[in-house]
């Protein structure tokens, strides 16, 4: 079976790869990244798990449409959860778990609220059900309006410092620097396309009371991007919650916090698997 494949869906041309076999897992990764922000999570995974990984349209080796978004019709975290569910199809896969990390939470929760049938479980990995606030709205697009006119690499020169905590810039500089390198040639159409979309998306709280199958929440002890607080008040809503608390990391848990992530990923996929 090839590992890495091609899915033409709605305009867009999704590149993903398909490594392993036994429970199958999809990782979504989050904004101005691709799926190899998940590597080392499948250098520890792919031995148990079939992991599906895919490159979110604009992202890595996926391809936008030319024609979208648009003003009359922008693209919302429901239409990249269809995405997701079209390569699915096309794969006969009738029941997974989801891991979503930031921006890949979101869409996670857009699943989870059309297709709750095709979910064993899902973790939202540094991510929250909560809609923007105003302030973050505004937040959001002023960055599109510096990406608009100062170009990405600036961008994410200035922006992925603050994804890590203190103990990672002040102990593992190189890691940033790689990251900021790995994508300071991000298309800006998708980066602005990525946030339009979050600022649509809406609240999904009670999402969190209604499912009833296996939640985890893996939080960021040092995170900037979604608070410690919020984390904790929603973790307390679904019927069955798994919470990690991932002391001095920020919101880049697969990086700074490698070896418990795993493990927490491992056993939850097991537990949510059964």
């Amino acid at each position: 079976m090839p590992e890495e494949k091609w899915l033409e869906i709605n305009g867009q041309k999704i590149f993903y790869r398909d490594i392993g076999q036994g429970i199958c897992t999809v990782l979504i990764h989050g904004f101005a990244e691709d799926g190899r922000i998940w590597d080392k999570q499948i250098d520890a995974l792919k031995n148990d798990f079939r992991l599906i990984i895919p490159g979110l349209p604009g992202s890595g080796k996926s391809i936008m449409d030319s024609h979208a978004p648009n003003v009359s019709n922008p693209i919302k975290m429901d239409d990249y959860a269809s995405l997701i569910k079209g390569l699915l199809d096309k794969e006969k896969i009738g029941s997974c778990v989801l891991i979503g990390h930031s921006m890949g939470g979101y869409i996670t929760l857009a699943f989870a609220e059309k297709y709750p049938e095709m979910l064993s479980g899902f973790a939202l990995v540094h991510s929250t059900a909560y809609t923007d606030s105003e302030e973050k709205k505004a937040l959001r697009q002023k960055s599109i309006e510096f990406i608009q006119k100062n170009g990405s690499a600036d961008f994410i020169r200035q922006s992925t410092p603050n994804l890590f905590s203190d103990f990672t810039k002040e102990n593992r500089p190189e890691l940033i620097e790689e990251i900021i390198e790995r994508y300071d040639n991000f298309r800006p159409e998708s980066l602005v396309s990525y946030y339009k979309a979050m600022i649509l998306r809406p609240d999904r709280t009670e999402l969190l009371k209604s499912f009833k199958r296996p939640i985890m929440f893996i939080i960021g002890g040092k995170d900037n991007i979604v608070p410690l607080e919020d984390s904790l008040k929603l973790s307390h809503l679904p019927t069955i919650s798994y919470i990690h608390i991932l002391e001095n990391t920020g919101h880049m848990g697969m990086l700074e916090s490698t070896p418990e992530l795993n493990k927490y990923l491992k056993d939850f996929i097991i537990k949510a698997g059964v």
